[in-house]
């Protein structure tokens, strides 16, 4: 963790940008990616992939056992809240780039769901003024699919609660504010006949929920993340906890009402004590601003699938094992990176004879 700690000491109250380091005279690009809480997934993986494509000036080269990162580049993983926050702070320059689930980034981009009160001000003088305002995510593009996320309901395995519909006068954590799962929750409730009225709501980062689901303090949390996650792993060798089930009729309508969503599984044993419990699942990628030059996201992206960056991944976290080259580009929901885009192409795996490349899929049609 040195790796990753270590720049993000460096890297306080910096912008974006090279910096002469005096006694070398050698050039610093520092680069931010946005993650989520310590205790979810998106920081781990992101610090391991900061750490992998880094490469500061005097490292040995990666032919020699050194960093197969990008020359000059000190990359730093960043604690958010979460999907929102960070597609916010990409929006705003407070960030190069961050983590975000696959829907949370397409409402971003056509700034609808949760980003369309972003567009839209208070009376009528705000509402003239905001008319035009572009969506939040106009200006957000894809570096790459990393790995498949899953709705997490973890609640303590004595404590009677068997369904969704059970989360009724319940003390229910859906995620911190600016939280994808926060986004991605609502949705699971109202495809349950739920609101945030039905419940009681709370909205702690998933290390603070597992302690008061532990204490007793709280009844449930949601959490939408790649398994395992830390918190709930830990969770798991303290108390025993079971996974409420998303599937059936309530699976179904979800599905429709965000087609980014597919049912999923985590499997028996993820989670000790756990059985086999299907639930939903959305892909998490990683963006960039389009403001980012061309030369830099092309390298960062030629960095991430190097193989002795890969070999790091799989080697420093379970979910590794799921970063692929094979499903870089699936299920993309903004725009590639013309970087990225490059990179891909010279691999043979963007069409060099389709008009649009860059241009995404469109949203998927509600699963059958």
């Amino acid at each position: 963790m040195l790796a990753v700690l270590l720049p993000v000491f460096i890297f306080t109250g910096l912008a974006f940008g090279k910096v002469e380091v005096a006694e070398s005279g050698e050039d610093i690009t520092f680069f931010r990616i946005g993650t989520g809480a310590t205790s979810g997934t998106y920081f781990p993986i992101g610090g391991l992939i900061a750490s992998a494509i880094s490469n500061p000036p005097g490292s040995r080269p990666c032919d020699r056992g050194g960093s197969c990162g990008v020359p000059g580049m000190i990359a730093v993983a960043q604690s958010t809240e979460g999907s929102v926050a960070n597609i916010e702070a990409i929006a705003g320059g407070g960030l190069e780039s961050g983590l975000s689930q696959a829907d949370v980034a397409y409402w971003a981009l056509t700034g609808t769901k949760v980003f369309a009160k972003k567009k839209k001000g208070k009376g009528k003088k705000a509402k003239k003024k905001d008319k035009n305002k572009k969506p939040v995510g106009e200006t957000l593009r894809a570096i790459a699919n990393l790995f498949p996320e899953n709705v997490h309901l973890v609640v303590r395995a004595d404590g009677g609660i068997k369904s969704v519909f059970e989360l009724q006068k319940k003390r229910v954590s859906l995620g911190e504010p600016d939280s994808g799962t926060l986004a991605s929750v609502l949705p699971v409730l109202k495809g349950y006949g739920l609101t945030r009225k039905d419940i009681k709501p709370f909205y702690l980062p998933p290390g603070e929920a597992a302690d008061r689901l532990r204490e007793g303090t709280l009844d449930a949390f949601f959490l939408v993340a790649g398994s395992p996650v830390t918190a709930i792993a830990d969770l798991a060798r303290t108390i025993p906890i079971a996974l409420v089930p998303i599937t059936g009729s309530q699976s179904e309508k979800i599905r429709k009402s965000d087609p980014f969503f597919v049912q999923t599984v985590i499997s028996k044993g993820v989670y000790e004590g756990v059985e086999n419990t299907w639930t939903l699942g959305v892909g998490a990628q990683w963006l960039v601003s389009a403001d980012i030059p061309e030369e830099l996201v092309y390298a960062i992206t030629k960095a991430l699938w190097h193989d002795n960056v890969l070999d790091i991944l799989k080697d420093g976290h379970a979910l590794g094992e799921m970063i692929s080259l094979k499903t870089a580009l699936e299920g993309l929901t903004v725009p590639l990176h013309p970087g990225a885009a490059r990179f891909y192409r010279e691999r043979g795996m963007i069409d060099p004879e389709k008009p649009d490349p860059e241009k995404p899929a469109a949203a998927p049609k509600a699963a059958p």
